[in-house]
């Protein structure tokens, strides 16, 4: 499709048929500040590559869907003022404006898609927020599960959500669920959360077989991947829920709400736990590109090219 462009690297991956990676960019303009966002996304990169697979970044430029993002245009990303934050409701007004936006996890599957990508890598998804009962506020992340044939690689959903509901979502939307290695749901920042994942899978071979599957049987729809942050990394759940719970209260008391509410909160734990809760999420991205190359590889071995 002429909107969308191709980076040389990723176009010669397609040709030749190897495995592809999505990668977000939200994560680089929302996520984390200058430089540690641009250092990430290249940390990344690098990790995709050296677990067999190429990485395929997705942002709007300019009116334009780039799969994959040459060195200089990732670098003016990570620095740009005023980039739009581009999910499911917005990402084609964004293009069809020539505007420039980073893309969310719903976005980033949707362009994964587009582009014939089939793994995606991201730190964690959107879920359900707490107090929803009141404000229906629920990510458009697992809405876009239950439509889009992508499996996305995430440390689970973003600990300062409502894990349970979260979990009940995507039940009721049938979207598979599968603990990679262990039987816990991850916390995010811990490996577990107190809750048991619906499915466990102990190794990429499996995954891409049901990622396979899925299509043979012509169900809609892609798979969440939960993969637990690396032991050495983690913020043990014991001592990250009390840090939670007091940014909760701050933010009930300063009377933050809407899109405010998810960037004080991420702000306020990087401040109490001293910058930790910043190590672990670069720690865990990374864990999740280098399973996700892999389970990349295994979909072009058993005969699900990339693109």
């Amino acid at each position: 499709m002429s909107m969308i462009e191709f980076s040389e690297e990723v176009a010669v991956a397609r040709a030749e048929g190897r495995p592809l990676v999505a990668l977000e960019s939200t994560i680089i303009t929302h996520g984390m500040p200058w430089p540690q966002n641009v250092e990430t996304a290249r940390l990344v990169e690098e990790d995709v590559r050296a677990s067999g697979a190429v990485p395929a970044t997705m942002a709007v430029i300019d009116g334009r869907l780039h799969v994959g993002l040459e060195a200089g245009a990732l670098e003016q990303l990570a620095q740009a003022d005023n980039v739009a934050k581009l999910s499911r409701a917005d990402m084609a007004a964004c293009i069809a404006q020539g505007g420039t936006g980073a893309t969310t996890v719903a976005a980033t599957m949707i362009a994964a898609r587009m582009a014939g990508i089939a793994v995606f890598a991201t730190g964690g998804i959107g879920g359900v927020h707490r107090g929803a009962e009141e404000t229906f506020d629920i990510s458009a992340d697992l809405h876009e599960l239950a439509r889009t044939p992508v499996s996305v690689v995430a440390a689970g959903a973003k600990a300062i959500l409502d894990l349970p509901k979260t979990l009940e979502v995507l039940e009721t939307l049938g979207v598979p669920v599968i603990a990679c290695g262990q039987d816990a749901f991850p916390g995010f920042w811990s490996r577990e959360s107190g809750l048991l994942a619906p499915l466990r899978m102990d190794g990429p071979e499996m995954i891409a077989r049901a990622h396979r599957m899925r299509g043979a049987l012509g169900l809609d729809g892609g798979q969440l991947i939960v993969n637990p942050v690396p032991e050495a990394d983690e913020i043990p759940r014991g001592e990250i829920e009390p840090i939670i719970a007091r940014a909760l209260g701050e933010v009930r008391a300063q009377g933050v709400t809407g899109k405010a509410v998810t960037p004080f909160l991420l702000g306020r734990i990087f401040e109490l736990t001293e910058g930790r809760s910043l190590t672990t999420n670069i720690a865990l991205v990374r864990n999740n590109a280098r399973l996700a190359a892999r389970i990349a590889g295994e979909l072009v071995r058993i005969g699900e090219t990339a693109a």
